[in-house]
């Protein structure tokens, strides 16, 4: 994808403040001196056997963009693809979720679109507001911040257990609230500081989004290993071999752009290329007000450090 994109024609705008060019969460479109759209979407297969659960971590996977920029999500658009031929109560279940979620955003579907197709796929394009000097990028992360990140990862080990019918009833709860769980609370507590840099962890894992962020802002992510939290299981279902697609595909991209400073526990290793949905938001800032986040927000937790810019973009301790 980056190979087809580095070919897409630029087309130079002063009011686009966030394009597609630093791979970050949203774009960020400037309105006025003081108002800007953040404009999303993503959406995805079942990852969960619950169609209500799946709609419903769909809407926070879409508005976790938002929160990434800083944004507060207005509107939403539904997009939809499903059997002609489908259950028509699940389908209900999947948009029940899905709506009850983005409404407890305080967001609100205008509509949407769906299609007819064999494989079911739900998400939706989510739409926000930013003040134009407020926006959160991945692109600012400065040396001497501190990283603090806001979930635990392992949902891609975790779900991919769930489908091979080895993973434990109470591991996948606690996956479902992590992936139900919004990240405005998160984006609100980081909003009270000088923070640099943001992105959310998702679908590239967590090495993968601190490489775009280390990338797009000129210096290199220390991530310390043994501070990274994991869902209950993921170590255990990660070296009984439950890795999702995803999570090989990341490590074979992102790998090379990684520097091991010490051995790592092989399941450990996997489980930073993980392929998150609807994970935490990855926040670079000043140590002084890193430490005051965490005291605000108690989800949050410091995972490293920005350093100058090394032989690779993420350095891993």
């Amino acid at each position: 994808m980056d190979r087809v994109l580095a070919a897409i024609p630029r087309v130079t705008n002063e009011n686009v403040l966030v394009g597609f060019d630093t791979a970050d969460d949203a774009g960020v479109y400037k309105l006025t001196p003081e108002l800007a759209l953040v404009q999303t979407v993503d959406f995805f297969t079942p990852i969960v056997d619950d169609p209500y659960t799946y709609g419903a971590v769909a809407a926070a996977n879409a508005l976790s963009d938002v929160y990434a920029m800083g944004g507060k999500p207005l509107s939403a658009l539904s997009l939809l693809a499903y059997p002609a031929n489908g259950d028509l109560d699940t389908l209900e279940q999947i948009l029940k979720g899905g709506a009850d979620k983005i409404h407890e955003s305080g967001c609100v579907i205008l509509g949407g679109h769906s299609v007819a197709d064999d494989e079911v796929k739900f998400g939706y394009a989510v739409t926000g507001t930013v003040h134009p000097e407020r926006v959160k990028t991945n692109s600012g992360a400065r040396a001497g911040d501190v990283l603090v990140f806001t979930k635990r990862i392992g949902t891609g080990v975790i779900t991919t257990a769930l489908k091979r019918e080895i993973a434990a009833e109470s591991d996948v709860q606690a996956a479902i609230e992590s992936m139900l769980a919004l990240n405005r609370r998160a984006c609100e507590a980081m909003l009270g500081f000088d923070v640099h840099g943001c992105t959310d962890v998702t679908g590239f894992g967590l090495i993968g989004h601190a490489r775009e962020m280390a990338l797009a802002s000129g210096v290199t992510l220390e991530i310390e290993t043994s501070a990274v939290r994991f869902l209950p299981g993921a170590l255990d279902y990660a070296r009984k071999g439950a890795l999702p697609g995803g999570l090989k595909n990341n490590r074979e991209f992102a790998s090379c752009a990684v520097e091991l400073t010490r051995d790592l526990a092989p399941e450990l290793e996997k489980l930073l290329y993980d392929p998150q949905t609807s994970g935490g938001l990855l926040i670079a800032l000043p140590e002084e007000d890193a430490a005051q986040l965490e005291r605000n927000l108690p989800a949050g937790y410091r995972i490293g450090r920005v350093l100058t810019k090394g032989p690779k973009p993420v350095r891993l301790s």
